[in-house]
């Protein structure tokens, strides 16, 4: 028995000799263990493809020209093409449908990768995650990525912003300290005196309905109260609002443009905003989502991209020229303290895979609308 114990132990002794050995000689030939080896691999690609092209609105064009990615990688050229959501996504298509493919990355806000994603036109973002600093969810707000597809793999959330309804008034017409609710918006001293951007084109507005409609305290009924005895005008042209608004023509809009309305302020206009009432803030993107279009001529600059910029380093850029990233390892102090996120605060998340269509919301609006007459 002792004889058989001696020869397992040598063995043993063996083998962990071998291994030991191995392991210098990979080490000396230079190998890397798992994710460094794929980034190095990734990195060098994408230096040989040597750009990779950003489709999205002007603030994602605004975060790449702040700089940061080019410094780290003079190589890779970033090409933005800067559009509207709606014309990005246009364009996008039109290209795609004559052969031509031509974006790696969408960067905007949640409508327009939504569309895309329906019309299989994303790769999954998920699997082109490489850094552990990008892959640890714990560096994110509440510990967890966000997205917003169904699958949970294709938009990635990267921004929150604390949205408070986009409800402005006339300062020189209401006291907002009698708002402590978006219910007071029903008392009848406000009937005819309330304009509201008509959403259901797109834009202003949308992320706002969808936060009334699937708050708890609020829901469908706020909105077809609201919209169907309070007699409100409905307006396309935003900034015929704010002079609306700013004349007194009107004493409260809902959903006026937010850069017309502090253009205004500016010009010290009497016109302001709202703060937080007691049902909560909605959670938006910002136009702050990621995604990676599939078919990219460059792929792995994409990839390389899509690390830099979820890293800590990429996200204090975004923050700074964007909105509040849901990294939590990065100071905030450079925010407005209505654009943070605070603890115990009442959230209400409207961009999730649940929450996207604005489908049920258009229904009670336009019911809405059918009881009071209006179109």
């Amino acid at each position: 028995m002792k004889r058989r114990m001696g020869i397992v132990t040598m063995a043993g002794l063996t083998a962990l000799f071998m291994a030991i050995r191995f392991a210098f000689v990979l080490e000396a030939a230079g190998t890397k263990p798992g994710w460094e080896a794929q980034w190095e691999k990734s990195v060098a690609a994408a230096k040989q493809e040597g750009q990779v092209v950003i489709y999205g609105n002007r603030s994602s064009a605004d975060v790449v020209s702040a700089g940061g990615f080019q410094k780290v990688y003079p190589g890779i050229k970033v090409v933005t093409v800067s559009l509207g959501g709606a014309q990005a996504m246009q364009r996008l298509m039109a290209e795609r449908r004559a052969g031509k493919y031509l974006a790696d990355l969408f960067i905007g806000g949640s409508n327009t990768p939504v569309v895309m994603y329906q019309a299989e036109s994303l790769d999954p973002i998920k699997s082109a995650l490489i850094l552990p600093e990008v892959l640890d969810e714990s560096k994110w707000w509440e510990g967890k990525h966000r997205y917003i597809d169904p699958q949970r793999e294709y938009i990635f959330m990267y921004l929150g912003h604390p949205q408070r309804g986009n409800v402005s008034f006339n300062t020189k017409l209401v006291n907002p300290k009698e708002f402590t609710s978006f219910w007071d918006f029903l008392q009848p001293k406000w009937k005819g005196k309330i304009e509201a951007r008509d959403f259901r084109g797109g834009g202003a507005g949308q992320q706002n309905m969808r936060f009334f409609y699937y708050n708890p305290e609020l829901g469908p009924k706020f909105i077809k109260r609201l919209f169907s005895e309070m007699d409100i005008t409905l307006f396309r042209d935003t900034r015929q609002s704010i002079d609306w608004l700013a004349t007194g023509r009107f004493a409260i809009c809902f959903f006026c443009y937010d850069i017309d309305l502090q253009r205004a302020q500016q010009q010290g206009l009497p016109v302001n905003e709202f703060g937080y009432m007691r049902e909560g803030v909605a959670l938006t993107s910002q136009s702050g989502t990621l995604s990676v279009v599939n078919k990219a001529p460059n792929p792995n600059a994409a990839k390389v991209f899509v690390n830099w910029f979820l890293s800590r380093e990429g996200q204090l850029v975004a923050q700074k020229v964007q909105a509040n990233s849901l990294r939590v390892d990065i100071p905030k102090d450079m925010l407005p303290p209505s654009d943070r996120l605070m603890d115990g605060a009442k959230y209400v998340e409207i961009e999730t895979p649940d929450r996207m269509s604005m489908g049920p919301v258009i229904r009670v609006f336009e019911e809405a609308l059918a009881e009071a007459k209006k179109k």
